[in-house]
């Protein structure tokens, strides 16, 4: 990829938007009567950059992003899984809030990983695949259309994965519909912003990637 002036900053700020994420996902809030993990407010973030970076830089560019996000939010849960299993000093009285609140039980980890790594690459893929189709034009098809299946299995996966057997059936399809609703209502929304961002992304970097050649492949680093 040719030399860029945005692209650290914003694969820099997918990242902490992904890791910030899943610390505060600990928290159900109530949004209008529907209770959600307080996190989807910052993590479909992740999903219109996703679309920006896959638009403007391509697939690749993006591919490399989202392993990047992966590896830096595996690094987050180690430190937080070595810090929770310190030894607290004496006068240290809230370790078992401490570990409440961060504390992660595999289950959700798995569900956490699997649901990112499928919802984000889909994302990508659909979204590089349809500009091709389009021949670029109508964006708002391509960050809308890539959101429904990119949120949507990310819904899907990690509600199942962590849910199933624990809560009612009907419960995981209410949480499954209620998260992937309010994610896509999100980046409709925040269409407007994306447009801003792209075209002056495209200008700035002199950039705009079709993947005609690439190689789609989610482990070719």
């Amino acid at each position: 990829m040719q030399q860029t002036k945005f692209f650290q900053f914003i694969a820099a700020l997918f990242v902490t938007c992904l890791v910030v994420a899943n610390i505060i996902a600990v928290k159900i809030g109530s949004f209008w009567g529907v209770f959600l993990p307080v996190a989807v407010v910052v993590f479909p973030i992740t999903y219109i950059i996703g679309d920006i970076l896959t638009e403007v830089y391509g697939y690749a560019a993006a591919r490399r992003v989202i392993w990047t996000g992966f590896a830096c939010n595996l690094v987050a849960v180690v430190a937080i899984l070595i810090a929770i299993r310190v030894p607290s000093a004496p006068f240290f009285s809230n370790q078992s809030g401490f570990a409440s609140i961060l504390g992660f039980t595999p289950r959700l980890l798995v569900a956490s990983f699997l649901a990112y790594l499928v919802g984000q690459f889909m994302n990508s893929l659909v979204m590089a695949k349809m500009k091709i189709k389009t021949n670029g034009k109508w964006l708002w098809t391509r960050t809308i259309g890539s959101t429904i299946v990119g949120e949507g299995l990310d819904s899907l996966i990690f509600i199942t994965v962590a849910f199933s057997g624990v809560v009612p059936t009907a419960a995981i399809g209410s949480l499954i519909l209620a998260q992937w609703i309010f994610k896509t209502l999100f980046e409709v929304i925040a269409t407007p912003v994306t447009y801003a961002a792209v075209g002056f992304l495209k200008k700035s970097e002199g950039m705009d990637v079709y993947d005609r050649e690439t190689n789609f492949s989610p482990i070719k680093l």
